[in-house]
């Protein structure tokens, strides 16, 4: 069993609200829950309106699975039109 953890900072270049930052980060959250079947948690960056931070945390049979899953996510996030892909970090346990 291998758990992935992608850290991914993001910016909003639409937002002008932290209403309008939530509206977003709603639609990509449900988004990546449903097609990627992974759990996610907003960990920094709450009170910016245009800069967001998330941990995403999966788990596969093998490491080879979890690498193309994580691979996978940070290319739905950079084709995600409503946000961009700052930096990202990932780690295999």
């Amino acid at each position: 069993m291998t758990i992935g953890i992608l850290r991914l900072e993001l910016f909003i270049p639409e937002s002008s609200s932290l209403k309008e930052k939530r509206f977003v980060l709603h639609s990509l959250k449900a988004r990546l829950r449903n097609n990627f079947n992974v759990a996610l948690a907003q960990i920094g960056d709450e009170d910016k309106w245009q800069k967001a931070t998330f941990a995403i945390v999966g788990v596969e049979r093998d490491r080879r699975s979890m690498d193309s899953t994580l691979s996978k996510v940070i290319d739905f996030v950079e084709d995600f039109s409503r946000v961009q892909l700052i930096n990202h970090e990932t780690e295999l346990l």
